[in-house]
C-alpha cells in the first residue's frame, strides 16, 4: 500500500527541501522511490536522512507541485532534519540501503523516531480530489489530455460540493499548473526524455 506523504530532506548545506511523495512500508522499513532527476533524490544520497510527514493539509501537496515550497518547518531531535510545523505525525528516518535504478532508485529507510502531533480526522471528498488532481499534475508529461480532462471533470464535483478554503486554493493552483502546461505544449502530451 502506498501512502501519500510530504518529505522534508536537507541538502548538503542543510537547507530543507519539501516535496510530496508516496511511501510504502516493507519489513519495518520505509521505502521511497523518487524519480531521477530530483532534489529529493540528491538530498537522500547526500545526507542519508529524511522526515516523512503525514498531513491532512492538501494545500501543501498542491503547493509543492506548483512551485510553492516555502512551508513552515521545525527542527527534529533524532536526525539532522526538520518536519512540517503543521504535520499530524512524522517519522524521522535514516537511509539503510539504496537499490539503484536509472529511473527510480529505491531508498530503504529505518525509522529512528515517530511522533504524533494531532489526531487525523479523515479526508473529506474535496481533500481526496485535490490529492488525485495533484497526482495528475505530477504526470502531465505522461498522460493524454482526454484522460486528464475526464478525471478533472469527475473530481471537480467533490470540490464544488465539499471544499473548504484550503482545498479551493489548492485546486486553483493545480488548475493553473495544468493550463500553464497546456500553454507550453499546445495541450498535447509531451514526449518524455
Amino acid at each position: 500500500m502506498i501512502y501519500e506523504t510530504v518529505l522534508v530532506t536537507r541538502n548538503a548545506q542543510g537547507a530543507p527541501h519539501i516535496a510530496p511523495m508516496g511511501m510504502r512500508e516493507e519489513r519495518d522499513l520505509v521505502v521511497l522511490a523518487p524519480f531521477r532527476p530530483s532534489a529529493t533524490l540528491d538530498n537522500l544520497e547526500a545526507t542519508r536522512c529524511v522526515v516523512v510527514n503525514m498531513t491532512d493539509d492538501v494545500s501543501i501537496i498542491a503547493g509543492c507541485l506548483t512551485g510553492r515550497r516555502d512551508w513552515p518547518v521545525v527542527p527534529v531531535k533524532h536526525i539532522h532534519g526538520a518536519r512540517l510545523a503543521g504535520a499530524l505525525a512524522h517519522l524521522e528516518c535514516e537511509v539503510e540501503k539504496i537499490e539503484d535504478d536509472p529511473v527510480r532508485p529505491k531508498f530503504f529507510c529505518r525509522v529512528v523516531h515517530r511522533q504524533t502531533h494531532a489526531p487525523f480526522k479523515g479526508f473529506n471528498r474535496a481533500q481526496a480530489a485535490v490529492l488525485e488532481a495533484a497526482i495528475l499534475v505530477s504526470r502531465l508529461h505522461m498522460l493524454p489530455r482526454e484522460k486528464i480532462d475526464d478525471e478533472l471533470q469527475y473530481l471537480s464535483i467533490a470540490i464544488d460540493k465539499t471544499a473548504g478554503e484550503r482545498e479551493k486554493l489548492a485546486w486553483g493552483w493545480l488548475m493553473e499548473a495544468i493550463e500553464a502546461h497546456r500553454g507550453k505544449t499546445g495541450g498535447t502530451r509531451e514526449a518524455t526524455a
